[in-house]
Protein backbone atom coordinates (compact mmCIF):
# COMPACT_ATOMS: atom_id res chain seq x y z
CA UNK A 1 0.00 0.00 0.00
CA UNK A 2 1.62 3.03 -0.98
CA UNK A 3 1.36 6.51 1.06
CA UNK A 4 -1.21 8.10 -0.78
CA UNK A 5 -3.38 5.20 -0.73
CA UNK A 6 -2.54 4.70 3.40
CA UNK A 7 -3.54 8.29 3.96
CA UNK A 8 -6.63 8.48 1.76
CA UNK A 9 -8.12 5.83 3.94
CA UNK A 10 -6.77 7.29 7.53
CA UNK A 11 -8.44 10.70 6.41
CA UNK A 12 -11.83 9.09 5.13
CA UNK A 13 -12.10 6.79 8.22
CA UNK A 14 -11.71 10.34 10.52
CA UNK A 15 -8.85 9.41 11.66
CA UNK A 16 -8.26 12.52 14.36
CA UNK A 17 -4.51 12.93 15.05
CA UNK A 18 -2.02 11.70 12.26
CA UNK A 19 2.18 12.28 13.13
CA UNK A 20 4.09 11.50 9.86
CA UNK A 21 7.50 10.52 10.92
CA UNK A 22 9.83 12.44 8.18
CA UNK A 23 13.22 14.66 7.52
CA UNK A 24 11.25 16.02 3.95
CA UNK A 25 8.82 18.23 5.23
CA UNK A 26 8.42 20.30 1.76
CA UNK A 27 7.97 17.04 0.08
CA UNK A 28 5.46 15.81 2.31
CA UNK A 29 3.28 18.21 1.81
CA UNK A 30 3.65 18.58 -1.62
CA UNK A 31 2.49 15.06 -1.73
CA UNK A 32 -0.20 15.75 0.30
CA UNK A 33 -1.29 18.81 -1.34
CA UNK A 34 -1.22 17.28 -5.06
CA UNK A 35 -3.45 14.13 -3.34
CA UNK A 36 -5.75 15.73 -1.93
CA UNK A 37 -6.30 18.03 -4.70
CA UNK A 38 -7.02 15.03 -6.95
CA UNK A 39 -8.58 12.49 -4.51
CA UNK A 40 -9.92 14.77 -2.04
CA UNK A 41 -11.89 18.21 -1.60
CA UNK A 42 -10.40 19.52 1.52
CA UNK A 43 -8.63 22.95 2.79
CA UNK A 44 -5.49 22.71 3.93
CA UNK A 45 -4.24 24.92 6.73
CA UNK A 46 -0.57 24.97 7.55
CA UNK A 47 1.17 26.01 10.97
CA UNK A 48 4.58 26.52 11.75
CA UNK A 49 5.64 27.90 15.66
CA UNK A 50 7.27 31.18 13.80
CA UNK A 51 4.99 31.92 11.27
CA UNK A 52 2.16 30.49 12.57
CA UNK A 53 -0.61 29.50 9.74
CA UNK A 54 0.50 30.69 6.06
CA UNK A 55 -1.68 29.79 3.30
CA UNK A 56 -4.59 31.35 4.44
CA UNK A 57 -5.32 35.06 3.85
CA UNK A 58 -7.93 34.78 6.56
CA UNK A 59 -6.13 33.43 9.62
CA UNK A 60 -2.44 34.66 8.39
CA UNK A 61 -0.09 34.24 11.23
CA UNK A 62 -2.43 33.37 13.49
CA UNK A 63 -1.42 31.06 16.21
CA UNK A 64 2.62 32.26 15.97
CA UNK A 65 4.79 30.89 18.60
CA UNK A 66 1.34 29.89 20.17
CA UNK A 67 1.11 26.25 19.80
CA UNK A 68 -2.22 26.16 22.34
CA UNK A 69 -3.65 28.77 20.18
CA UNK A 70 -3.00 27.10 16.50
CA UNK A 71 -4.90 24.48 17.63
CA UNK A 72 -7.93 26.60 19.09
CA UNK A 73 -8.49 27.55 15.62
CA UNK A 74 -9.76 24.03 14.29
CA UNK A 75 -12.53 24.69 16.76
CA UNK A 76 -13.06 28.22 15.56
CA UNK A 77 -13.56 26.36 11.71
CA UNK A 78 -17.75 25.68 10.53
CA UNK A 79 -17.85 22.40 11.54
CA UNK A 80 -19.14 21.19 8.08
CA UNK A 81 -15.91 22.47 6.49
CA UNK A 82 -13.39 19.33 5.52
CA UNK A 83 -10.10 20.72 6.33
CA UNK A 84 -6.39 19.24 7.19
CA UNK A 85 -4.07 20.79 9.42
CA UNK A 86 -0.52 20.42 9.38
CA UNK A 87 1.53 21.19 11.98
CA UNK A 88 5.06 21.44 11.62
CA UNK A 89 7.71 20.65 14.04
CA UNK A 90 4.12 20.00 16.80
CA UNK A 91 5.67 17.01 18.33
CA UNK A 92 8.32 19.67 20.54
CA UNK A 93 4.82 20.48 22.32
CA UNK A 94 3.37 17.29 22.98
CA UNK A 95 4.47 16.94 26.60
CA UNK A 96 3.28 20.12 27.25
CA UNK A 97 0.05 19.92 29.59
CA UNK A 98 -1.83 22.15 27.93
CA UNK A 99 -1.38 21.08 24.59
CA UNK A 100 -1.70 17.26 25.29
CA UNK A 101 -4.99 17.97 27.35
CA UNK A 102 -6.24 20.05 24.42
CA UNK A 103 -5.30 17.69 21.91
CA UNK A 104 -7.82 14.89 23.63
CA UNK A 105 -10.83 17.15 24.01
CA UNK A 106 -10.28 18.15 20.29
CA UNK A 107 -10.41 14.69 19.68
CA UNK A 108 -14.37 14.19 20.39
CA UNK A 109 -14.67 16.87 17.99
CA UNK A 110 -12.73 15.51 15.10
CA UNK A 111 -14.30 12.20 14.83
CA UNK A 112 -17.85 13.92 14.26
CA UNK A 113 -16.53 16.61 11.56
CA UNK A 114 -14.46 15.91 8.38
CA UNK A 115 -11.33 17.55 10.12
CA UNK A 116 -7.81 15.76 10.87
CA UNK A 117 -4.55 16.95 12.06
CA UNK A 118 -1.51 16.17 10.62
CA UNK A 119 2.14 16.49 12.47
CA UNK A 120 4.65 16.35 10.35
CA UNK A 121 8.20 16.20 12.74
CA UNK A 122 11.33 14.42 12.36
CA UNK A 123 11.64 12.82 15.70
CA UNK A 124 9.42 10.00 17.00
CA UNK A 125 8.80 10.39 20.50
CA UNK A 126 5.32 10.54 21.37
CA UNK A 127 3.98 10.62 25.51
CA UNK A 128 1.76 7.79 26.54
CA UNK A 129 -1.43 9.70 27.14
CA UNK A 130 -1.53 10.11 23.52
CA UNK A 131 -0.02 7.11 21.97
CA UNK A 132 -4.12 5.81 21.58
CA UNK A 133 -5.19 8.97 19.82
CA UNK A 134 -2.09 9.56 17.62
CA UNK A 135 -1.40 7.32 14.24
CA UNK A 136 1.57 7.00 12.88
CA UNK A 137 2.06 7.36 9.17
CA UNK A 138 5.97 6.39 7.98
CA UNK A 139 6.51 8.98 4.60
CA UNK A 140 9.62 6.61 3.19
CA UNK A 141 12.53 8.62 1.15
CA UNK A 142 12.19 8.36 -2.30
CA UNK A 143 11.93 4.99 -3.77
CA UNK A 144 13.78 4.14 -7.02
CA UNK A 145 11.73 5.30 -9.46
CA UNK A 146 11.10 8.73 -7.81
CA UNK A 147 14.76 9.14 -7.87
CA UNK A 148 15.11 7.77 -11.33
CA UNK A 149 12.67 10.66 -12.36
CA UNK A 150 14.01 13.24 -10.21
CA UNK A 151 17.82 12.58 -12.07
CA UNK A 152 16.53 12.83 -15.50
CA UNK A 153 14.75 15.75 -14.75
CA UNK A 154 17.70 16.99 -13.32
CA UNK A 155 19.59 16.02 -16.27
CA UNK A 156 17.23 17.31 -19.03
CA UNK A 157 17.44 20.65 -17.12
CA UNK A 158 21.34 20.93 -17.53
CA UNK A 159 21.35 19.44 -20.71
CA UNK A 160 23.77 16.84 -19.33
CA UNK A 161 23.68 13.26 -21.53
CA UNK A 162 25.41 10.22 -19.38
CA UNK A 163 25.56 6.74 -20.47
CA UNK A 164 22.97 4.04 -19.29
CA UNK A 165 25.95 2.42 -17.03
CA UNK A 166 27.10 5.50 -15.28
CA UNK A 167 22.91 6.81 -14.90
CA UNK A 168 21.78 3.73 -13.05
CA UNK A 169 25.28 3.37 -10.87
CA UNK A 170 24.37 7.26 -9.80
CA UNK A 171 20.31 6.12 -9.25
CA UNK A 172 21.69 3.79 -6.94
CA UNK A 173 23.99 5.72 -5.16
CA UNK A 174 21.29 8.45 -4.72
CA UNK A 175 19.49 5.70 -2.83
CA UNK A 176 19.17 6.79 0.87
CA UNK A 177 19.04 10.45 0.46
CA UNK A 178 16.21 13.08 0.63
CA UNK A 179 15.10 14.77 -3.06
CA UNK A 180 16.26 18.08 -1.71
CA UNK A 181 19.79 16.49 -0.77
CA UNK A 182 19.98 14.75 -4.33
CA UNK A 183 19.74 17.77 -5.89
CA UNK A 184 22.40 19.72 -3.57
CA UNK A 185 24.74 17.16 -4.10
CA UNK A 186 24.41 17.36 -7.54
CA UNK A 187 24.77 20.86 -7.79
CA UNK A 188 28.30 20.28 -5.83
CA UNK A 189 29.48 17.07 -8.40
CA UNK A 190 28.70 20.18 -11.55
CA UNK A 191 30.60 22.73 -9.10
CA UNK A 192 33.72 20.53 -8.86
CA UNK A 193 33.14 18.78 -12.19
CA UNK A 194 31.29 20.73 -14.45
CA UNK A 195 29.79 17.76 -15.64
CA UNK A 196 28.26 14.81 -14.68
CA UNK A 197 31.15 11.37 -14.51
CA UNK A 198 31.98 8.25 -12.73
CA UNK A 199 33.91 10.60 -10.07
CA UNK A 200 30.68 12.36 -8.92
CA UNK A 201 29.84 8.49 -7.38
CA UNK A 202 32.39 9.51 -4.61
CA UNK A 203 30.65 12.79 -3.87
CA UNK A 204 27.54 11.38 -3.28
CA UNK A 205 28.89 8.36 -1.20
CA UNK A 206 30.44 11.42 0.82
CA UNK A 207 26.76 12.87 1.36
CA UNK A 208 26.06 9.56 2.75
CA UNK A 209 28.81 9.52 5.41
CA UNK A 210 27.90 12.82 6.35
CA UNK A 211 24.18 11.34 7.57
CA UNK A 212 26.01 8.20 9.33
CA UNK A 213 28.45 10.57 10.87
CA UNK A 214 25.41 11.76 13.17
CA UNK A 215 25.37 8.38 14.84
CA UNK A 216 27.87 7.09 16.72
CA UNK A 217 27.10 3.03 16.63
CA UNK A 218 28.31 3.02 12.79
CA UNK A 219 31.22 4.22 11.05
CA UNK A 220 31.60 5.05 7.27
CA UNK A 221 34.51 3.30 6.36
CA UNK A 222 36.30 4.67 3.74
CA UNK A 223 37.69 1.96 1.16
CA UNK A 224 40.46 1.44 -1.23
CA UNK A 225 41.47 -2.33 -1.27
CA UNK A 226 40.94 -4.29 -4.06
CA UNK A 227 40.81 -8.27 -4.59
CA UNK A 228 44.13 -7.78 -6.29
CA UNK A 229 45.35 -7.35 -3.00
CA UNK A 230 44.10 -10.72 -1.82
CA UNK A 231 46.00 -13.57 -2.28
CA UNK A 232 44.51 -16.79 -2.83
CA UNK A 233 40.69 -17.05 -1.90
CA UNK A 234 39.80 -18.45 -5.40
CA UNK A 235 36.29 -19.90 -4.17
CA UNK A 236 35.08 -17.05 -2.26
CA UNK A 237 36.32 -14.53 -5.01
CA UNK A 238 34.27 -16.46 -7.59
CA UNK A 239 31.62 -16.61 -5.28
CA UNK A 240 31.49 -12.57 -4.78
CA UNK A 241 32.00 -12.20 -8.62
CA UNK A 242 28.80 -14.00 -9.97
CA UNK A 243 27.16 -11.64 -7.16
CA UNK A 244 28.66 -8.61 -8.25
CA UNK A 245 26.03 -7.21 -10.42
CA UNK A 246 23.05 -8.75 -7.93
CA UNK A 247 21.64 -4.92 -6.47
CA UNK A 248 21.29 -3.94 -10.76
CA UNK A 249 18.22 -2.79 -12.28
CA UNK A 250 18.96 -6.00 -14.56
CA UNK A 251 18.96 -8.22 -11.81
CA UNK A 252 15.61 -6.61 -10.09
CA UNK A 253 14.03 -7.24 -13.36
CA UNK A 254 15.76 -10.82 -13.84
CA UNK A 255 13.52 -11.46 -10.32
CA UNK A 256 17.05 -12.16 -8.26
CA UNK A 257 16.67 -11.70 -4.74
CA UNK A 258 19.88 -9.47 -3.53
CA UNK A 259 22.28 -11.49 -1.35
CA UNK A 260 21.84 -11.45 2.49
CA UNK A 261 25.51 -11.54 3.30
CA UNK A 262 28.80 -13.56 4.17
CA UNK A 263 30.06 -15.49 7.40
CA UNK A 264 33.67 -15.33 7.60
CA UNK A 265 35.73 -17.76 10.14
CA UNK A 266 39.69 -17.78 10.70
CA UNK A 267 42.10 -16.94 12.35
CA UNK A 268 43.02 -13.45 12.64
CA UNK A 269 45.36 -11.99 9.79
CA UNK A 270 43.49 -14.56 7.25
CA UNK A 271 42.22 -11.59 5.38
CA UNK A 272 38.32 -11.24 6.38
CA UNK A 273 38.41 -7.78 7.07
CA UNK A 274 40.42 -6.77 3.82
CA UNK A 275 37.90 -8.73 1.78
CA UNK A 276 35.11 -6.88 3.25
CA UNK A 277 36.97 -3.31 2.18
CA UNK A 278 37.66 -5.13 -1.19
CA UNK A 279 34.10 -5.88 -1.76
CA UNK A 280 32.78 -2.35 -0.89
CA UNK A 281 35.03 -1.35 -3.26
CA UNK A 282 34.40 -3.73 -5.95
CA UNK A 283 31.00 -3.55 -5.95
CA UNK A 284 30.65 0.55 -5.49
CA UNK A 285 28.58 0.37 -2.31
CA UNK A 286 29.22 2.32 1.14
CA UNK A 287 30.93 0.12 3.61
CA UNK A 288 29.21 0.43 6.83
CA UNK A 289 31.40 -0.76 10.01
CA UNK A 290 29.35 -1.57 13.16
CA UNK A 291 30.37 -1.23 16.56
CA UNK A 292 28.43 -3.67 18.35
CA UNK A 293 29.59 -3.21 21.77
CA UNK A 294 27.97 0.66 21.30
CA UNK A 295 24.67 -1.13 20.95
CA UNK A 296 24.73 -1.94 24.83
CA UNK A 297 23.47 1.45 26.30
CA UNK A 298 23.36 1.08 29.95
CA UNK A 299 19.74 2.77 30.37
CA UNK A 300 16.95 -0.30 30.23
CA UNK A 301 15.85 -0.23 26.90
CA UNK A 302 18.59 2.42 25.33
CA UNK A 303 20.46 -1.15 23.58
CA UNK A 304 17.06 -2.05 21.76
CA UNK A 305 16.74 1.56 20.73
CA UNK A 306 20.07 1.61 19.44
CA UNK A 307 20.01 -1.47 17.25
CA UNK A 308 16.66 -0.30 15.73
CA UNK A 309 18.51 2.96 14.92
CA UNK A 310 21.44 0.51 13.18
CA UNK A 311 18.77 -1.28 11.75
CA UNK A 312 16.82 2.14 9.92
CA UNK A 313 20.03 3.93 8.79
CA UNK A 314 21.11 0.91 7.38
CA UNK A 315 17.80 -0.03 5.75
CA UNK A 316 17.57 3.33 4.92
CA UNK A 317 21.33 3.76 3.00
CA UNK A 318 20.94 0.77 1.02
CA UNK A 319 22.29 -0.98 -1.09
CA UNK A 320 24.93 -1.10 1.35
CA UNK A 321 27.56 -3.58 2.89
CA UNK A 322 27.38 -3.30 7.20
CA UNK A 323 30.19 -4.91 8.51
CA UNK A 324 29.96 -6.36 11.30
CA UNK A 325 33.33 -7.16 13.15
CA UNK A 326 34.34 -10.17 15.63
CA UNK A 327 30.82 -11.15 15.65
CA UNK A 328 31.75 -13.93 18.12
CA UNK A 329 32.87 -11.28 20.63
CA UNK A 330 29.89 -9.19 20.70
CA UNK A 331 27.61 -12.22 20.73
CA UNK A 332 29.09 -14.69 23.16
CA UNK A 333 27.87 -16.35 26.51
CA UNK A 334 24.93 -14.09 25.80
CA UNK A 335 23.16 -16.85 28.18
CA UNK A 336 25.34 -16.20 31.11
CA UNK A 337 25.76 -12.33 30.64
CA UNK A 338 23.48 -11.50 33.74
CA UNK A 339 21.70 -7.89 32.03
CA UNK A 340 18.29 -9.20 32.63
CA UNK A 341 18.11 -10.59 29.07
CA UNK A 342 19.30 -7.33 27.13
CA UNK A 343 22.01 -9.26 25.42
CA UNK A 344 19.06 -12.35 24.66
CA UNK A 345 16.84 -9.63 23.25
CA UNK A 346 19.67 -7.61 21.05
CA UNK A 347 20.55 -11.27 19.55
CA UNK A 348 16.83 -12.22 18.89
CA UNK A 349 16.24 -8.97 17.17
CA UNK A 350 18.90 -9.01 15.44
CA UNK A 351 18.49 -12.64 13.82
CA UNK A 352 15.37 -12.01 12.88
CA UNK A 353 16.53 -9.02 11.06
CA UNK A 354 18.81 -11.08 9.19
CA UNK A 355 15.96 -13.79 8.21
CA UNK A 356 13.38 -11.10 7.37
CA UNK A 357 15.31 -8.40 6.19
CA UNK A 358 13.69 -6.89 2.25
CA UNK A 359 16.01 -3.97 1.87
CA UNK A 360 19.37 -4.79 -0.08
CA UNK A 361 21.78 -4.53 3.04
CA UNK A 362 24.64 -6.85 2.33
CA UNK A 363 26.26 -7.96 5.72
CA UNK A 364 29.71 -9.39 6.17
CA UNK A 365 30.38 -10.89 9.44
CA UNK A 366 33.80 -11.73 10.76
CA UNK A 367 34.57 -14.28 13.56
CA UNK A 368 37.38 -15.78 15.04
CA UNK A 369 36.57 -18.62 17.45
CA UNK A 370 33.84 -20.97 16.35
CA UNK A 371 33.06 -21.67 20.15
CA UNK A 372 31.92 -17.86 21.08
CA UNK A 373 29.30 -17.91 17.96
CA UNK A 374 26.06 -18.29 19.33
CA UNK A 375 24.40 -21.90 17.33
CA UNK A 376 21.67 -19.25 15.58
CA UNK A 377 24.12 -17.45 13.92
CA UNK A 378 25.67 -20.26 12.02
CA UNK A 379 22.21 -21.92 11.44
CA UNK A 380 21.08 -21.56 7.43
CA UNK A 381 19.22 -18.68 6.28
CA UNK A 382 20.87 -16.01 8.67
CA UNK A 383 23.90 -15.90 6.14
CA UNK A 384 23.79 -16.86 2.25
CA UNK A 385 27.00 -18.88 3.29
CA UNK A 386 29.74 -19.69 5.61
CA UNK A 387 33.43 -19.21 4.54
CA UNK A 388 36.23 -20.68 6.46
CA UNK A 389 39.21 -18.40 5.41
CA UNK A 390 42.67 -20.77 6.09
CA UNK A 391 45.84 -20.18 6.30
CA UNK A 392 47.22 -19.86 2.74
CA UNK A 393 49.14 -22.79 0.90
CA UNK A 394 52.41 -22.32 -0.65
CA UNK A 395 51.57 -21.20 -3.79
CA UNK A 396 48.91 -18.66 -1.93
CA UNK A 397 51.69 -17.42 -0.01
CA UNK A 398 53.95 -17.20 -2.89
CA UNK A 399 51.39 -14.62 -4.45
CA UNK A 400 51.10 -12.79 -1.16
CA UNK A 401 54.50 -11.74 -0.95
CA UNK A 402 54.42 -10.67 -4.75
CA UNK A 403 51.78 -8.16 -3.37
CA UNK A 404 52.97 -6.95 -1.00
CA UNK A 405 56.38 -6.77 -2.70
CA UNK A 406 54.90 -5.13 -5.60
CA UNK A 407 53.45 -2.56 -2.91
CA UNK A 408 56.71 -1.73 -0.90
CA UNK A 409 59.02 -2.24 -4.50
CA UNK A 410 56.61 -1.46 -7.52
CA UNK A 411 60.17 -1.54 -9.80
CA UNK A 412 62.68 -4.16 -8.29
CA UNK A 413 59.85 -6.24 -6.96
CA UNK A 414 61.15 -9.35 -9.06
CA UNK A 415 64.49 -9.10 -7.40
CA UNK A 416 62.99 -10.96 -3.84
CA UNK A 417 62.88 -15.40 -4.42
CA UNK A 418 59.52 -15.34 -3.32
CA UNK A 419 59.28 -18.69 -4.04
CA UNK A 420 61.58 -19.35 -1.64
CA UNK A 421 59.85 -17.05 0.73
CA UNK A 422 56.55 -18.82 0.24
CA UNK A 423 58.56 -22.19 1.46
CA UNK A 424 59.67 -20.77 4.60
CA UNK A 425 56.57 -19.60 5.92
CA UNK A 426 54.47 -22.40 6.51
CA UNK A 427 51.91 -21.94 9.26
CA UNK A 428 52.11 -17.74 8.11
CA UNK A 429 48.66 -15.99 7.83
CA UNK A 430 48.51 -12.97 5.37
CA UNK A 431 49.26 -10.42 7.69
CA UNK A 432 52.25 -11.74 9.25
CA UNK A 433 53.80 -12.14 5.70
CA UNK A 434 53.39 -8.61 5.35
CA UNK A 435 54.83 -7.60 8.86
CA UNK A 436 57.78 -9.90 7.74
CA UNK A 437 58.48 -7.36 5.05
CA UNK A 438 58.18 -4.38 7.18
CA UNK A 439 60.23 -5.93 9.70
CA UNK A 440 62.71 -6.48 7.08
CA UNK A 441 62.38 -2.78 5.80
CA UNK A 442 63.09 -1.60 9.44
CA UNK A 443 66.29 -3.36 9.85
CA UNK A 444 67.90 -2.41 6.13
CA UNK A 445 66.52 0.95 6.92
CA UNK A 446 68.58 1.10 9.81
CA UNK A 447 71.69 0.11 8.62
CA UNK A 448 71.25 2.68 5.66
CA UNK A 449 70.64 0.74 2.89
CA UNK A 450 67.86 -1.56 0.51
CA UNK A 451 66.67 -4.27 1.69
CA UNK A 452 66.63 -8.06 0.42
CA UNK A 453 65.61 -11.57 0.45
CA UNK A 454 67.88 -12.78 3.29
CA UNK A 455 66.25 -9.79 5.24
CA UNK A 456 63.04 -10.99 4.89
CA UNK A 457 64.30 -14.62 5.63
CA UNK A 458 66.12 -13.49 9.02
CA UNK A 459 62.52 -11.36 9.80
CA UNK A 460 60.57 -15.11 9.04
CA UNK A 461 63.21 -16.96 12.08
CA UNK A 462 62.31 -14.62 14.75
CA UNK A 463 58.43 -14.14 14.38
CA UNK A 464 56.00 -16.81 15.95
CA UNK A 465 52.90 -17.01 13.51
CA UNK A 466 49.46 -17.26 16.07
CA UNK A 467 48.60 -20.74 14.32
CA UNK A 468 51.53 -21.85 16.33
CA UNK A 469 50.21 -19.90 19.59
CA UNK A 470 46.67 -20.93 19.10
CA UNK A 471 47.00 -24.46 18.03
CA UNK A 472 43.88 -26.36 18.95
CA UNK A 473 41.85 -23.45 17.90
CA UNK A 474 43.20 -23.93 14.21
CA UNK A 475 42.59 -27.20 14.75
CA UNK A 476 38.98 -27.09 15.62
CA UNK A 477 38.39 -24.47 12.47
CA UNK A 478 40.13 -26.90 10.42
CA UNK A 479 37.47 -30.16 11.95
CA UNK A 480 34.79 -28.11 11.73
CA UNK A 481 35.68 -27.25 7.89
CA UNK A 482 36.17 -30.48 7.45
CA UNK A 483 32.69 -31.61 8.41
CA UNK A 484 31.41 -30.17 5.34
CA UNK A 485 29.36 -27.51 7.36
CA UNK A 486 31.39 -24.28 6.10
CA UNK A 487 32.60 -23.70 2.76
CA UNK A 488 36.13 -23.42 1.92
CA UNK A 489 37.69 -19.69 0.69
CA UNK A 490 40.45 -21.21 -0.50
CA UNK A 491 40.49 -24.12 -3.62
CA UNK A 492 42.70 -26.45 -1.46
CA UNK A 493 41.97 -29.53 1.00
CA UNK A 494 41.96 -29.08 4.84
CA UNK A 495 44.43 -31.17 6.54
CA UNK A 496 44.17 -32.30 9.96
CA UNK A 497 46.99 -32.88 12.42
Amino acid sequence: MTFNDELNIFLKARYPVIYINTIEEDRVEYIIRKNVKINLKRSIYSWDFVDGYTNNPNNQGFGSRNPLQALELIERLNPETPAIFLLKDFNRFLNDLAISRKLRNLSRILKLQPKTIIIIGSELKIPIELQDLITILQFQLPTQEEIVKELERLLNSLKITIDSKLFENLTRSCQGLSLERIRRVLSKIIATYKTINEDSISILLGEKKQIISQTKILEYYPVNEKFDNLGGLANLKEWLQKRQTAFSLQATDYGLPTPRGLLLVGLQGTGKSLTAKAIANDWKLPLLKLDVGKLFGGIVGESESRLRQMINISETLSPCILWIDEIDKAFSNVENNGDSGTSNRILGTFLSWLSEKTKPVFIIATANNIDLLPLEIVRKGRFDELFFLDLPQKDEREEIFKIHLKHFRPKTWTNFNSQKLAELTDSFSGAEIRQVIIEAMYQAFYENREFNTNDIQLAILELIPLANIENKQMLKLKNWAASGQIRLASKKDVFLN
